[in-house]
């Protein structure tokens, strides 16, 4: 059951991601914020259920990827025609992924101070 709930939560934070980057000028302060809230609940229950000890590692580095191309979202400015939207889908994806890597950074932390 627990397994499900990881992965519905991985599906449906995506597809928000995505539509909050692609849908972002369009939606009101408070309608984005509650989205941006529900993103990092979705990221938490990602990094509890669904990222195992021994794929950690790999996560850890896929989510060090994304986050920094997030923050560099201003570099894909310098792409026409999509450039608005590609930068908020990827910004809203880090949002989604950053509160899934510290919960797995905890939980790598923890195993390796127990060993």
């Amino acid at each position: 059951m627990a397994g499900k709930l990881g992965q519905w939560a991985f599906i449906i934070g995506v597809a928000i991601a995505i539509l909050i980057g692609l849908f972002a000028s369009k939606l009101s302060g408070d309608t984005q914020g509650w989205l941006i809230l529900l993103l990092v609940v979705l990221g938490l229950i990602v990094g509890l259920l669904n990222v195992s000890e021994k794929e950690s590692t790999p996560f850890l580095v896929a989510a060090v990827a994304l986050l920094l191309t997030g923050t560099a979202g201003d570099t894909l400015a310098i792409i026409p025609a999509v450039c608005s939207y590609l930068s908020g889908v990827v910004k809203a994806i880090a949002v989604f992924v950053a509160p899934a890597a510290i919960v797995v950074a905890l939980k790598a932390i923890k195993s390796l101070a127990s060993d």
